[in-house]
């Protein structure tokens, strides 16, 4: 089955089964697979990311998997042209191209007109430097007085968030843009799907996720990659569960304590990326556990391409 120049892209809160669904249409379109989730794109960061195995990519090509080592912070500027390149890469190949992601933000840079302001290192090591000096607080606190629309956006807790727009705001002299643009994609033939699941089933795979990292030496995993500089990158060493881990290693916390934490907060992000897809009405939703949930996707895929004007 081949549906032309479309991009198709497969999205959903994490552990609601969008590898898989990726994997299965790929095999029929004969397509090829990009990664939106950012912390995939690191080197090592395997069990705990729930990255793919060899085996379940099941000899479809992925791309934008293990790009970067975990000393190095990628923007989502840099991953918008690294993810575009390849969506290029595989229509210069008459291939059809599937974006998987459970980061509204990162599937959006790769589909829609995000224009990403750029970046001054000098600037940013300054604000990042106040961060660990004051806090994510008093950052916030410094955001609101110069762009409250900015700070009403923008969490207290999401350190990240506030640098970027400090930095924005200092480089460019204008407000920090916090506000997402409207859902107009740069590519003719999109189709959107994602996956619906219950709040409860999917809480309770997430628990089963974390207890399966845990199982395969998510915390051996963190230590190693310790020794290679986990905690000294400013993206890789903040995501869910190798934090928590971290802290943990560095005898903040128990082991248990971590897992628990690491559960807590999985949960919470997997609702906040519901929540953000929610919002996109070009995404068609379908039950995440259909006897025929391939089929229809195709079916869906093939139907949306067919209405297309010549």
């Amino acid at each position: 089955m081949s549906v032309g120049d479309c991009i198709v892209t497969v999205v959903g809160p994490t552990a609601s089964g969008k590898s898989a669904l990726a994997v299965a249409l790929a095999r029929h379109l004969g397509a090829e697979i990009i990664n939106a989730d950012s912390m995939q794109l690191y080197s090592g960061m395997d069990v705990g990311t729930a990255k793919p195995t060899e085996a379940e990519r099941g000899g479809i090509r992925h791309h934008l998997f293990d790009v970067l080592q975990v000393t190095e912070t990628a923007t989502v500027a840099e991953f918008q042209t690294w993810a575009r390149d390849a969506v290029q890469d595989c229509v210069s190949r008459s291939v059809t191209p599937i974006v998987v992601g459970g980061s509204a933000l990162y599937v959006r840079a790769v589909l829609d007109r995000l224009d990403f302001p750029g970046t001054d290192p000098a600037i940013r090591e300054r604000w990042t430097a106040e961060l660990a000096a004051r806090g994510a607080e008093a950052l916030h606190a410094e955001l609101a007085a110069r762009d409250p629309a900015a700070a009403a956006q923008i969490l207290p807790t999401n350190d990240r968030r506030i640098v970027r727009a400090l930095e924005v705001i200092e480089l460019t002299g204008e407000p920090f843009v916090a506000t997402m643009p409207a859902h107009d994609s740069v590519f003719d033939g999109l189709v959107m799907l994602g996956l619906d699941i219950p709040r409860d089933v999917l809480d309770a795979r997430l628990v089963a996720r974390v207890d399966q990292m845990w199982a395969d030496g998510f915390v051996q995993g963190v230590r190693a990659l310790r020794e290679n500089g986990l905690d000294q990158g400013l993206t890789a060493g903040r995501a869910l569960g190798y934090q928590q881990i971290l802290g943990f290693l560095d005898g903040e916390t128990t082991e248990d304590e971590a897992r628990q934490a690491t559960v807590v907060g999985t949960r919470k992000f997997a609702r906040r990326q519901d929540r953000l897809f929610r919002k996109d009405p070009r995404i068609h939703w379908l039950p995440y556990d259909a006897t025929d949930l391939v089929s229809t996707a195709l079916e869906f895929i093939e139907a949306r391409q067919q209405r297309r004007p010549e």
